[in-house]
């Protein structure tokens, strides 16, 4: 198991399977199964289910197969079947040689639509979709039967094989199942099975212009790979009705439907409607941008599969609907990377100091650990200092508050592996901005020490000036500013897009070990966050890195002064009606 990855704990689940292997239920096999529709790119709620099916199959030596629910040609594309085998693999799950299309059992789909006819629990309606959904009834109130219900057999096989041979065009007949328009459960109120869809098929081209359900398709695709556990999210409970049935009238191989509740993640969305608007609308840069949390978005802004499986472990599988906070994400993140990520020193934004006793010309190095905590085991690199170097701006302040222990006019700081500094002067333009600092420094603190021992409070890190590294710099927030951004039925959930999500920083200064840095690689800015050399833009001599994640939870304080702020704002309302 991968570093800081924690052992898999129990859940309602695992102790299905474990009573099932004490009973001899499945004669001590686990085949379970990831069945995505290929119809757009994986997010995080899918990985959650990547997680959960491949790592039983692999804890209880079983397998999972890996299936494409591909019955619906009208929104699916082979793009989409690529980069979900993509993304499975590079999330750390393999099906080895168990890779299946639901397409694999059209003909066998279609036989046993056949036998459903010949034993009459199944009909041809000649209802448009709106009229069945119209005739469905409601929770209190039973439907009503279609008037083509009690066709014959006869009839209706002569009629499917017309729907099958192309005769009627798209929505002119369905095939229902015959059960019950007064069932209490709405599924089995004679669910429709096949539809006819005019319209060519990835994998088997033109054969077929009627295809079926997924709940018809599921269950079947389920028994003929005999699966022994079926696991599926909270959506399909109600379904579970119509699996059974189906497998129960057709008299074949019955798995065990077991639901489980979906992720639910604040700060995001993660219906495939509203992702693909996001995308086709311009409000991100396409499926990889690094503020969607579709694996592919995650991936380019660099977290890792490590982080993400160690989160789904966090999270647990339950069966209430609850909403995560996004702080358990992020804090799987630095969890994995904190020892993962090499220190280095970058200033996203620049402000140039002037050492005024410092020898002109002069150019030391200081080795620095990569890892402070364990320099020995895990390297060190040379980083040069001179007289001219760059600090963050937000780590000056010329009138500084209580508590503010960075640079300040008179006062002294030290330089991160250097040298004791004390700013001297304050260089300013026509506008009044700060351009330059002016300081001294103290030659016999180099180290970060002194022979008489005084201490300072500020420690900041810094670049050297003649040896930094020009790069750009993409800081990554939240995509939401916030939780539910869905919950809102009387506004539109783009309003809640963070103006923030994406601040671009082209005038970075990195230091000089970074010159050479490879797309890919993952580092620590120090004080700044964990960061990853994008995997497309950056090269070698101009680097543009991404923040992954900062340091800490910066939005802790962002939301207790939302609620400040609403419960202000709620208070004057309440004063405001009194008053009227």
């Amino acid at each position: 198991m991968a570093s800081g990855e924690s052992v898999p704990s129990t859940n309602f689940i695992r102790n299905i399977i474990e009573e099932d292997n004490r009973s001899g239920k499945w004669g001590g096999r686990v085949v379970t199964r990831f069945p995505p529709e290929p119809n757009g790119y994986l997010h995080i709620g899918h990985a959650k289910s990547i997680c959960l099916n491949f790592g039983l199959a692999r804890d209880y030596g079983g397998r999972c197969h890996m299936r494409f629910d591909d019955t619906n040609p009208v929104k699916e594309e082979q793009e989409y079947i690529d980069s979900i085998m993509e993304d499975v693999h590079w999330l750390g799950f393999d099906w080895g040689e168990h890779l299946y299309y639901a397409s694999d059992y059209f003909d066998q789909l279609y036989r046993h639509a056949l036998q459903l006819i010949k034993d009459g629990k199944a009909y041809v309606d000649d209802q448009s979709a709106e009229e069945i959904r119209a005739h469905r009834g409601t929770l209190t109130q039973p439907g009503d039967n279609s008037p083509y219900r009690q066709r014959s057999v006869e009839e209706n096989l002569d009629l499917f094989q017309r729907m099958h041979d192309g005769e009627f065009p798209d929505g002119a007949r369905v095939l229902r199942a015959k059960i019950d328009m007064a069932h209490p459960n709405l599924v089995m109120r004679d669910p429709t099975l096949y539809r006819i869809r005019k319209v060519r098929h990835h994998r088997t081209g033109d054969k077929w212009c009627i295809y079926p359900m997924y709940d018809f398709t599921h269950c079947l695709s389920d028994s003929a790979e005999r699966i022994t556990h079926s696991i599926c999210t909270l959506e399909f409970e109600d379904n579970r009705a119509l699996y059974d049935w189906v497998l129960d009238q057709l008299g074949v191989y019955h798995p065990q439907q077991i639901e489980f509740a979906r992720l639910n993640l604040e700060f995001t969305v993660m219906s495939k409607r509203r992702l693909l608007e996001l995308v086709k609308e311009g409000y991100v840069q396409g499926w990889d941008d690094p503020r969607m949390l579709t694996i592919r978005g995650m991936r380019r802004r660099g977290y890792t599969p490590e982080a993400i499986r160690l989160f789904c472990e966090r999270i647990g599988v339950g069966k209430k609907e609850s909403w995560i906070d996004m702080y358990w994400l992020e804090k799987a993140v630095r969890d994995d990377l904190n020892t993962k990520a090499p220190r280095v020193m970058g200033v996203l934004d620049p402000l140039k100091v002037v050492i005024e006793n410092y020898p002109d010309g002069q150019v030391e190095e200081f080795s620095c650990p990569y890892y402070p905590d364990d320099p020995p085991a895990m390297g060190q690199r040379r980083v040069p200092f001179s007289r001219e170097f760059y600090i963050e701006r937000e780590d000056f302040m010329e009138d500084p508050p209580k508590k503010f222990w960075r640079l300040a006019p008179g006062r002294e700081v030290r330089l991160r592996w250097a040298y004791y500094v004390t700013c001297t002067q304050v260089i300013k333009d026509d506008q009044g901005r700060v351009t330059e600092l002016r300081c001294t420094y103290d030659p016999a603190s180099k180290g970060g020490g002194t022979p008489d021992g005084r201490k300072v409070q500020g420690t900041i890190h810094w670049v050297s000036a003649p040896h930094a590294v020009p790069a750009t710099v993409r800081l990554y927030d939240r995509l939401f500013s916030v939780p539910n951004p869905g919950a809102y039925k009387d506004r539109d959930y783009k309003e809640f897009l963070n103006p923030e999500s994406l601040v671009t920083l082209p005038g970075a200064m990195l230091e000089a070990s970074l010159a050479q840095a490879q797309p890919g690689q993952r580092y620590q800015f120090e004080r700044k966050g964990f960061f990853y050399a994008d995997p497309v833009d950056c090269a070698p001599g101009r680097p543009v890195f991404n923040r992954i994640v900062t340091l800490k939870d910066s939005w802790a304080k962002i939301l207790e002064q939302q609620k400040r702020e609403e419960a202000r704002a709620q208070r004057e309302a309440k004063k405001q009606k009194k008053k009227g």
